[in-house]
């Protein structure tokens, strides 16, 4: 199975911060944000992985993570956004590199306490399709909102002002091959993007879309607010006492 991370854009949410350099560099405790999501895939057994980036600091990847032997890697695999397309629009980019395979796709700047392994191994005997991991939060309006009939996603709502759950699609997606045709068929949202929630609805018009609840906590860091807690949840992981 093969890992992508997506960790473009500019960043424009944490100005002046990322003026000199990619948000996915940016610290989170005692380690650049971008570690993070490597560590993840790789304890979840995943080490074929791409970084897909953009912007004006794309080499700063390269010189940070190299080849991706501080993480037990043999190669990390980089692609380049050239613009700010979507989700959707950069992981098109990571279609060589599947190559066919399944694959688990994290946004940069997506922090979790735990582990997916359990989930990556359930998807991984999923005949076909899709599986997204959700989480109770506070503020689903900031997100995409499923709405949930029983034990099935009948929809998906894009940054709701009335949302229909308490839970948040996380920014972890496992995907079949099918996601890169099916992002063919994509045209650009109100913002010009290809949005990966429209992804996500048509692997649920195909009735192939699973979900996970993740355990223990989640955060993105895409925010000055979010990005000051994702540090302090780490350090409060690490054990370390204010």
């Amino acid at each position: 199975m093969k890992g992508i991370i997506l960790a473009g854009g500019l960043g424009t949410r944490l100005f002046p911060l990322t003026k000199i350099t990619n948000k996915h560099l940016l610290p989170i405790y005692d380690k650049p944000m971008i570690y993070y999501p490597i560590r993840t895939l790789v304890d979840a057994g995943i080490t074929d992985i791409m970084v897909v980036t953009g912007g004006d600091h794309a080499g700063n990847f390269l010189r940070l993570l190299g080849n991706g032997q501080e993480f037990g890697l043999k190669a990390i695999n980089y692609a380049y956004q050239e613009k700010e397309g979507g989700i959707a629009e950069a992981l098109s980019l990571a279609e060589y590199f599947a190559d066919g395979d399944k694959m688990v796709v994290i946004l940069g700047d997506n922090l979790i306490e735990g582990s997916i392994k359990k989930e990556v191994r359930e998807f991984a005997e999923q005949e076909k399709g899709a599986r997204i991991m959700l989480k109770e939060v506070e503020d689903p309006q900031r997100f995409g909102v499923p709405e949930l009939e029983g034990d099935r996603i009948v929809r998906i709502e894009e940054k709701p002002q009335d949302p229909k759950s308490p839970y948040a699609v996380t920014g972890i997606y496992m995907y079949d091959e099918q996601v890169f045709d099916l992002i063919k068929t994509l045209e650009p949202s109100e913002r010009g993007e290809l949005e990966i929630t429209d992804v996500n609805n048509m692997y649920i018009e195909k009735g192939q879309l699973r979900y996970s609840v993740l355990d223990g906590w989640w955060t993105d860091a895409g925010t000055f607010k979010s990005l000051m807690r994702a540090g302090k949840l780490v350090a409060e992981r690490e054990g370390v006492q204010y």
